[in-house]
């Protein structure tokens, strides 16, 4: 088997009444190095399924009184990536079709060998392994365009490069600091990448996006009728995660009334769905990221202690694009090339680039990497010139904000906002200042690319 679809990899979970297939299929699946779970009845096999995440379910067609058939809609019901293979002595055409129906992924006759069953599940394998391959490129693909944020020729990031890269392999929390901007979530993204759980999943959680409510129903899961809405059982991002990383984003923002079930689960590793008494245990990466003071933040008691000890066992710091002067030319010319598309523009102006350079760059990559593309659609030259940037940029004086200026209305709150967040401390005191809340604001920072 190729890396990727090693059987270290798979969590199997063993249903079957009968002792001595129990102890063959073990034996069998933990020579060839899978991490087994035996049980002999469906009730066992559902209590295990709450407590721990599998890849692979092996069930015996008929369990004493119960059919195993009766048991696929309950483990799938608990996790819904698990794959089942029903395995029976009472093999048939019908039998098998109707286990498909209700989720199995393939069907197994007894008596059978270890070769059939290493087949079986080696084909398994390789399916989660492309699965997770796929999630794995469209994250990618999803943020391809920020990734040259971490090519620099600064010390400074290059520093914070090499370190990232010495932490990446180990299972440490490591805590990412930078203004909006610096690139944090690509940074979070390229550790998982680096590290040993690069073929798992990487799930990410914005901390200012949802109310406390939402944001502990989506980081630790639900049960279904444990508050309004919750029409279905959600196993939550710290669950759909298992076996790799969870990138808290702005982990400033977490309300306080959460931050002890994340201190608890990071010391634990140990949780409980909203509505649910029971349990869980996973093994789960964190890497969380901020743009805010976290000390003050503690001062002011809007942040815990050692919540925040526990969080910067390595801390990575991403400096700021206006201490990264040389890179905003190199930065600007990537970005040129990435979204040109067909236009035939080769490049910019002396001045221009003087401007780009010379600009303070509140909003950091993201901010750079907008300008460039509004002036490509404003240029029609073959350079982009400073007629093309904007005039906060190209060093003029602010458009005035007032009304009645020839200006629209998302231009205007674009301006206002962009200026709001250069200033505030924090996006609390942003959203506090704009007078919204801080999802809204949030919201718009996406809708601005700010």
């Amino acid at each position: 088997m190729t890396e990727q679809n090693s059987p270290q990899s798979l969590n199997i979970l063993v249903v079957d009444d009968e002792i001595n297939v129990r102890k063959t299929l073990a034996i069998s699946l933990e020579t060839d190095g899978y991490t087994v779970t035996a049980v002999s009845n469906a009730r066992d096999a559902v209590a295990e399924v709450t407590k721990q995440s599998f890849d692979l379910a092996l069930v015996d067609l008929r369990l004493g009184a119960d059919l195993g058939m009766d048991l696929i809609p309950q483990l799938l019901k608990q996790s819904p990536w698990i794959r089942i293979v029903i395995i029976t002595a009472h093999g048939s055409i019908d039998s098998a079709v109707e286990t498909m129906k209700r989720g199995a992924v393939d069907y197994l006759t007894k008596p059978f060998t270890p070769a059939q069953v290493k087949l079986v599940v080696d084909r398994v394998a390789r399916l989660r392994a492309l699965e997770q391959q796929v999630a794995g490129l469209e994250e990618i693909v999803g943020q391809s365009r920020t990734d040259l944020s971490l090519k620099s020729s600064d010390p400074t990031m290059q520093r914070t490069l090499n370190l990232a890269r010495q932490v990446a392999p180990a299972e440490t929390t490591v805590l990412i600091r930078g203004e909006s901007g610096t690139g944090k979530g690509v940074l979070a993204r390229t550790i998982h990448g680096w590290s040993n759980r690069a073929k798992k999943p990487m799930a990410t959680i914005s901390c200012p996006t949802l109310s406390p409510q939402l944001l502990e129903s989506e980081l630790f899961g639900h049960a279904r009728g444990s508050f309004t809405g919750a029409i279905r059982d959600n196993p939550g991002r710290i669950a759909s995660s298992e076996g790799g990383t969870l990138f808290l984003d702005e982990i400033g923002d977490l309300p306080l009334q959460l931050q002890p079930k994340l201190l608890r689960f990071l010391q634990d590793r140990e949780y409980e769905r909203v509505g649910e008494s029971l349990t869980r245990k996973a093994d789960v990466r964190v890497i969380a990221a901020t743009h805010v003071d976290l000390e003050s933040a503690v001062a002011a008691g809007k942040f815990r202690e050692d919540l925040l000890y526990r969080i910067k066992v390595i801390q990575l710091d991403l400096p700021p694009l206006r201490d990264r002067t040389d890179d905003v030319a190199a930065f600007a010319e990537r970005f040129l090339a990435e979204l040109r598309g067909g236009k035939l523009v080769t490049g910019f102006t002396p001045d221009a680039m003087s401007a780009l350079r010379a600009y303070r760059w509140p909003g950091n990559i993201r901010e750079l990497r907008n300008v460039i593309e509004r002036a490509l659609f404003l240029c029609q030259g073959d350079q982009i010139g400073v007629e093309h940037l904007p005039s906060e940029v190209a060093g003029g004086k602010p458009a005035p904000l007032s009304v009645g200026d020839s200006i629209s209305l998302d231009q205007l709150e674009e301006m206002h906002i962009r200026r709001v967040l250069a200033k505030a401390k924090s996006l609390d005191e942003a959203a506090k200042t704009l007078d919204i809340d801080v999802a809204t604001l949030w919201r718009k920072r996406q809708k601005y690319g700010l």
